[in-house]
């Protein structure tokens, strides 16, 4: 028996019928489907886009991780919804949960119930889909979330090893909705209200749909930029990549007002520019709403759900990244730049979680997707719209930027005089070529580090670190010294925990071996985390390594595809050596690779195993 109170179901989103008829529901506006396991909290994706449409006033139910083999009778349980379903594959993109970089299967599933794999199907928005246009082929689907957000046009698919056009022609979607969903998520129930308006839809921002000719014939050509047609980039590996780079840009503009069309087969992707930042007031409701800030009671007694556990006593403080990093999925989908959230509705999180059950007085993460963004962005906003730069940080920072981390300061001081903190950590990773003047790097170390400081230089060589969008790697070395000078004036016994990738485009194993020799040799360190790169749609690292080229210079770009090519960059760390003749046979390997845990916040791909 599980010894935790259990809470009362009539306050999550009904998951069946009975929970449905305690409410007094005859029926459902909105029904979510969601790859991942229903967990009520603001850190997980259903949660969030079931809470906003039910604070519009709609009924919402969900049906987390159906059977969707043989008749998928599970979608069914909740009945034909009013207006719409809405499908996601979940907080991680499936294909990252279920593979390693190796493209082997994994065992688990931190998304699931007792950890346990198998809960979801490879590509899950659009097997979902799929089977719901066959059960109800009359009801509208609205897709959402990173799977189909990063997939919304022509893009590489690691798994299979080819180019796939929009998710949209493969899916059979209505609609999706790309991006941090939230405002256009109430827009589209809105203009759903009385039924499928297919020309008020197309209205809204931050939306893509398939259309045919005639309709984008009527777009103002001022306003429309055409890409490359699917059938164009399968043809020419350069056309994807100009195709990437139009994307790209027009996704880090504060304003953006193209409107994006590239055809496949007889038909038109149309995807619509994008909102601006959600205000600080818009971000702080949808952290605000009634969550249980639990799992649903219907998983009693079948196991932990790791990405919960992991979350659990942890705050988010803001969205967005303006680092721009080329692996990295973080500014595609949260957007460049940072919406950050109101100290009155972190505080009162931080207050929520003091009470909750299990509660030691321990914050197990005050971050982001970089712990220290909080509140940043440009003096200028003038300049900023003007803006067409992937990052602010690279090649070297914008002078632009206000780094000033005295409002995160302030925020950590007013967290730690929570009656019932204890000690709040920094978990998420620390942009180091961020620091200011301020004691920052210091007031982590002795208020806010669990023993362990993660930081991501990724690489030591500057041809990969160009490549990467990196800062160079006397940085790292500068943070090096710093963090242990700062532990011996305080007496603290700390790591500090660098994060590398291998077989990034550009690398080489030669590049590797100098990296090995930078960081095991001079620095001394026993790394635990190197990750072997997986290309994820829509990043800058996955168009070089399907193209073999730089599709901003068109400069020929090394990549290490084959597994054996792959192993062998990764030999100079986990214990293995690269076979006799090849550049750094031999080198003595300290590194012990560990598993490391995904879960929101993490960047896709950051698993570990020493197989993968």
């Amino acid at each position: 028996m599980d010894p935790r109170p259990q809470p009362d179901t009539r306050l999550f989103l009904p998951t069946s019928r009975k929970e449905m008829d305690r409410l007094g529901w005859d029926c459902l506006d909105v029904i979510l489907v969601s790859g991942d396991a229903y967990v009520d909290h603001p850190s997980f994706a259903a949660a969030v886009i079931g809470r906003v449409i039910q604070a519009e006033g709609f009924r919402v139910g969900i049906i987390p991780q159906p059977d969707w083999r043989g008749d998928a009778h599970e979608l069914c349980r909740l009945g034909r919804p009013r207006l719409f379903f809405g499908v996601s594959g979940g907080n991680m993109d499936p294909m990252v949960n279920h593979y390693t970089a190796a493209r082997r299967r994994r065992s688990d599933d931190a998304f699931t119930p007792g950890g346990k794999s198998g809960a979801r199907p490879d590509y899950a928005t659009s097997v979902y889909t799929q089977t719901l246009k066959r059960l109800y082929p009359d009801v509208p689907v609205v897709i959402g979330g990173i799977e189909a957000s990063l997939r919304r046009l022509t893009h590489y698919d690691y798994w299979s090893d080819a180019l796939k056009p929009s998710i949209l022609a493969e899916s059979g979607a209505d609609l999706l909705i790309y991006g941090m969903g939230e405002r256009v998520v109430q827009q589209v129930a809105r203009a759903m209200r009385n039924g499928y308006n297919a020309k008020l839809l197309r209205k809204i921002r931050q939306v893509a749909f398939l259309s045919d000719e005639s309709y984008v014939a009527r777009l103002d050509p001022a306003a429309t930029i055409r890409l490359r047609s699917y059938e164009e980039c399968l043809a020419d590996k350069t056309a994807f990549g100009e195709n990437f780079t139009v994307i790209e840009t027009q996704s880090n503009l504060m304003e953006p007002t193209a409107t994006l069309v590239e055809a496949v087969g007889d038909r038109c992707v149309v995807v619509t520019p994008a909102n601006t930042t959600l205000t600080t007031e818009e971000l702080d409701h949808s952290f605000d709403l009634p969550y249980e800030r639990a799992p649903h009671p219907r998983y009693a007694g079948k196991g932990d759900i790791p990405a919960w556990e992991m979350i659990r006593h942890s705050v988010n403080i803001h969205r967005g990244c303006f680092g721009g990093c080329s692996f990295c999925t973080i500014s595609a989908h949260q957007g460049k730049f940072i919406n950050s959230r109101s100290e009155r509705s972190i505080l009162a999180e931080v207050e929520h979680v003091v009470k909750s059950p299990g509660f030691k007085g321990y914050l197990s993460d005050v971050g982001a997707p970089s712990a220290n963004m909080y509140r940043m962005g440009g003096r200028d906003r003038e300049l900023c719209r003007k803006c067409r730069r992937a990052s602010c940080l690279h090649p070297k920072m914008c002078p632009n930027l206000d780094n000033d981390h005295r409002p995160l300061l302030a925020l950590y001081e007013k967290i730690r005089a929570v009656k019932g903190v204890k000690k709040a950590f920094i978990g998420s990773g620390i942009r180091y070529d961020l620091f200011d003047r301020s004691p920052y790097l210091e007031t982590v170390l002795k208020h806010h580090t669990s023993g362990r400081l993660k930081v991501a230089p990724e690489h030591t060589e500057d041809n990969v670190l160009r490549l990467m969008r990196k800062p160079p790697f006397a940085l790292f070395e500068r943070l090096t010294a710093d963090f242990h000078r700062i532990c011996s004036q305080e007496h603290l016994p700390y790591q500090l925990i660098p994060y590398f990738i291998s077989s990034h485009p550009g690398c080489t194993e030669r590049d590797m071996q100098s990296l090995a020799g930078k960081v095991l040799g001079k620095l001394h360190f026993n790394l635990e985390q190197v990750q072997d790169l997986t290309p994820t749609p829509m990043t800058l690292s996955s168009v070089m390594f399907y193209t073999g080229e730089n599709p901003y210079t068109h400069e020929k770009v090394y990549v290490a595809r084959s597994q054996d090519e792959k192993r062998r960059q990764k030999a100079y760390f986990f214990g293995e050596k690269p076979a006799m003749g090849q550049p750094g046979a031999g080198h003595p390997a300290r590194g012990k690779e560990t598993r490391g845990k995904s879960g929101p916040g993490f960047r896709p791909g950051r698993k570990f195993t020493k197989k993968g």
